[in-house]
């Protein structure tokens, strides 16, 4: 019976894409809106697409129907695995070991919980060869709040595992605040690990239950993704 939930934060936490989403989407702004200039001072770790989305929006005064929501998605999701293949992205330390060894128990489940579009995540995935770790997730679609991802990801799973679930059997794992406060919005504890553009000292003060450098000393840090 599964016991740990684990909802694993994407970039930054399992990879680094070396900017192919800013890429992707800077030029899906060119060629659908028109838009030359770089997207600048907005922020983009730990949150949402949908949320960057909007402020996109609100900075070049597009309009946010439905049809140009839908424009600049595919725009973006159409170029995306360009930007991935020349770029110098690549998988975080110890990640696909400590997949593995979580994907050989029993007792937990691996979800994906990222603010990424669903087929932005997947595209990502893919392409750094994780997909067969993950058959599902929670994603940044529709919501700009990521505290809305996680009660969204917990509602899907009790539906899924058909019974309720507490805070003490999820844990979320992610490199930024955001991570750390929507895990907070469900009860959940969370793994802080600073691989991001956060440090160590900077993600401390949120007080996140478990906090690593990287996930490269496997044992370690499944001991204590199971014990906490």
């Amino acid at each position: 019976m599964v016991s740990r939930i684990l909802l694993f934060d994407i970039d930054g936490t399992l990879l680094r894409t070396g900017g192919a989403g800013q890429e992707a989407m800077e030029e899906a702004l060119s060629v659908e809106f028109q838009v030359p200039t770089p997207i600048q001072n907005i922020p983009t770790a730990g949150r949402t697409d949908r949320g960057i989305e909007n402020d996109v929006f609100d900075r070049y005064g597009i309009e946010p129907t439905d049809e140009n929501r839908r424009r600049f998605m595919e725009g973006y999701l159409q170029r995306l695995p360009h930007s991935l293949q020349h770029l110098q992205g690549g998988l975080l330390p110890g990640v696909v070991e400590l997949l593995q060894a979580l994907s050989e128990r029993d007792d937990t489940h691996l979800t994906l919980l990222t603010g990424n579009y669903e087929r932005g995540a997947w595209i990502k995935i893919r392409h750094f060869g994780l997909d067969r770790f993950f058959v599902d997730g929670t994603f940044g679609d529709f919501h700009a709040n990521r505290d809305d991802l996680a009660v969204l990801a917990r509602t899907k799973l009790a539906e899924q595992l058909q019974r309720e679930l507490t805070g003490a059997e999820l844990m979320v794992i992610g490199d930024t605040p955001a991570d750390i406060r929507c895990a907070r919005a469900v009860g959940a504890s969370v793994a802080a690990v600073a691989t991001g553009i956060y440090d160590a000292e900077q993600l401390r003060p949120h007080q996140p239950d478990l906090l690593f450098a990287d996930l490269s000393q496997t044992q370690d840090v499944l001991a204590q993704l199971l014990d906490h």
